[in-house]
């Protein structure tokens, strides 16, 4: 889904948790990252270190609009348009220094901020990719075509 505010992400998962089957909710910014990586943590994208040919332009943008999240193949856990195409929404409130003192294991971001963090490349810039580390932030109300959300469960 694309075009949402962080605020309608959040509306969406608690509707669709209230609908009977299992929760979901927004990942964090660290399951996202793992997600992504697909349990290959000594890569730049979740495909490897170059970009491949099947993203759009060459990675180069900004295009007409997303592409299909069914492009090119999923990575080892099955994910697929993860890192590329839209921002996707996190949980967590964004703080630059965040990663600096949080704990090794699983984090989860900040108590409280003022935007809240997202992950992935966008259709609308010139490169529309992004690296697996890479973070970005916007206020929780704002509304872009090119920002979306996928959602978590937990297991």
């Amino acid at each position: 889904m694309v075009g949402v505010s962080w605020n309608d992400a959040v509306v969406y998962c608690l509707w669709r948790s209230s609908q009977g089957g299992t929760p979901v909710r927004l990942p964090t910014e660290a399951e996202w990252e793992r997600a992504a990586r697909g349990g290959r943590d000594d890569r730049d994208y979740p495909w490897g270190d170059v970009i491949p040919a099947w993203i759009p332009n060459g990675g180069r943008g900004p295009l007409d609009g997303p592409w299909p999240v069914d492009l090119g193949p999923p990575n080892a856990f099955g994910i697929r348009g993860i890192a590329a195409n839209i921002h996707e929404w996190c949980a967590d409130w964004h703080a630059k220094d965040f990663y600096e003192r949080s704990p090794a294991r699983n984090p989860a971001g900040p108590a409280r901020g003022r935007r809240r963090a997202s992950r992935g490349g966008s259709w609308r810039h010139a490169v529309t990719i992004s690296r697996v580390t890479a973070r970005s932030k916007l206020d929780p109300s704002f509304r872009y075509t090119d920002y979306g959300f996928r959602v978590a469960r937990d297991v």
